[in-house]
């Protein structure tokens, strides 16, 4: 177990230096040194050893992770953009699975997929990593507007890719009927029912946080809404089982662990900006009394009390966001250095055909489906305008990640081309994750004046309006 903790922290730190003196996205240098130590121990499994248990350790650390990257999250951005993400979220993977659905039997003639098969497919290799977008997009100076595009997106996108994968490609594998109206009936109730469960729960968690000014206890309120929030949605159907309903009706965990931790944030945020504003009114009310010729020592003393109060109020709620993506930041190692020992490459090369076409395949419909989104944006007046380098940013922010793995342990095992499904999904992955962060990297470093000064308006630009209106 020491020797797991040595490796896991050593690769940790190898990571966290590769992206501070060369750039490096932490993703891509966890999951390559992963590997290095994975073949370095000569290919032992020290950690899971094979999918089942891959899959279990990504759903114990699925949680942390979206509470961590649904802290970038404000309820205000939401509302904002709230238009645009239900289109990259939802309506861009509706149409990626119908278009999959047509190219199918020209992608893989010779395995003669049927319907279910291919949404089962496409909805894993579909479901983007969040943790590879905010790591590499804390690196630079975006808009916020593409940085709110691109992480709610991928944050958002599991959700849906998970609602496809379970309530229409299993159903429909299992051989049940497929409607419209079974789709729009299901996919209401679990959104729906997903999202109230959430917001429940994240209320039950502040009510727990304003009991306390402990740091840690605060972190521990966050963790324990966010766990939650997720086994209270995917085990739903026990409560069901308690009013009499003998169902295996299940909510989305992902999508209740963001809304509960958005919940959360929110208030948080909230307070914080308060705290801001009363010690701005402190600090004008200390130099209003400094200016004064009598003022007595017990002002200072009071005002100064309460400022430090403020002060250290907003601090602890900051220092509780960053404890939180500390651990997430661990989590997502843990993940990497066991999907190192998933790969098996052998059985990638045999697939390597099946693996480049869906990759390319995937790429291209993404492709499409932000430019689609441009069309649409740029000739919308609630949505973003969408530039050529957005465009290129939103592409390839389409990184996949071991959420995909979980959705191939939830295939039955009688399934025929399942040694496929899974070489092509972890092929898929790992294609992404080089090759999607290289051109990321790329299109922003060579626009990263441009992004600058599109930032700089947006500060600018409210200042303006606000003048303007005075």
């Amino acid at each position: 177990m020491i020797t797991i903790l040595l490796m896991i922290t050593g690769i940790l730190y190898m990571a966290l230096q590769l992206e501070d003196k060369f750039k490096v996205p932490s993703p891509l240098g966890l999951i390559a040194l992963s590997f290095v130590a994975h073949f370095l121990f000569k290919q032992v499994p020290v950690l899971t050893g094979d999918a089942e248990h891959f899959a279990t350790l990504v759903v114990f650390l699925l949680p942390i992770l979206l509470v961590s990257d649904s802290l970038e999250l404000k309820l205000a951005d939401l509302k904002e953009h709230g238009l645009s993400l239900l289109y990259l979220a939802v309506v861009a993977v509706v149409l990626s699975v119908l278009t999959a659905l047509v190219i199918s039997d020209w992608l893989f003639s010779e395995y003669a997929l049927s319907n279910a098969a291919v949404i089962v497919l496409f909805a894993m290799v579909l479901a983007t990593d969040p943790v590879s977008v905010v790591s590499i997009f804390s690196k630079f100076e975006l808009p916020h507007r593409l940085k709110i595009l691109a992480e709610g997106e991928s944050l958002l996108n599991d959700a849906t890719a998970l609602i496809v994968f379970v309530f229409i490609g299993l159903y429909a594998l299992e051989g049940e009927q497929i409607t419209a109206g079974y789709v729009v009936e299901i996919s209401s109730e679990v959104i729906v029912g997903s999202i109230v469960t959430g917001m429940l729960v994240g209320f039950i968690g502040l009510f727990a946080m304003k009991s306390t000014s402990n740091r840690i206890a605060e972190m521990m309120v966050l963790i324990i809404t966010g766990y939650g929030a997720f086994e209270l949605a995917e085990h739903f159907y026990l409560i069901l089982d308690l009013l009499g309903s003998h169902s295996h009706f299940h909510l989305s965990g992902i999508l209740a662990v963001i809304f509960a931790t958005i919940t959360v944030h929110h208030v948080m945020t909230q307070a914080i900006a308060e705290e801001d504003s009363r010690i701005d009114r402190e600090e004008a009310a200390l130099q209003v009394e400094i200016q004064g010729t009598e003022t007595s020592s017990g002002v200072f003393r009071n005002i100064l009390r309460r400022l430090k109060a403020t002060i250290e109020e907003r601090d602890r709620h900051l220092r509780t966001k960053e404890d939180i993506q500390l651990l997430a930041l661990v989590a997502n190692t843990i993940l990497f250095v066991a999907m190192a020992e998933m790969i098996q490459l052998n059985i990638l090369w045999k697939y390597r055909i099946e693996i480049l076409a869906m990759f390319l395949a995937t790429t291209v419909i993404r492709g499409v489906m932000m430019g689609l989104f441009a069309w649409i944006s740029n000739r919308t007046a609630k949505m973003a305008d969408i530039s050529m380098q957005w465009w290129g940013v939103l592409t390839f922010a389409g990184i996949k990640g071991g959420l995909s793995i979980v959705m191939i342990n939830m295939i039955p095992a009688s399934f025929q081309h399942l040694e496929m499904f899974k070489a092509v999904v972890i092929g898929v992955i790992m294609l992404s994750t080089f090759i999607y962060s290289g051109i990321l990297l790329l299109i922003i470093g060579q626009n990263k004046d441009r992004f600058l000064s599109e930032k700089n308006q947006e500060i600018i630009q409210p200042l303006q309006a606000s003048q303007s209106q005075q």
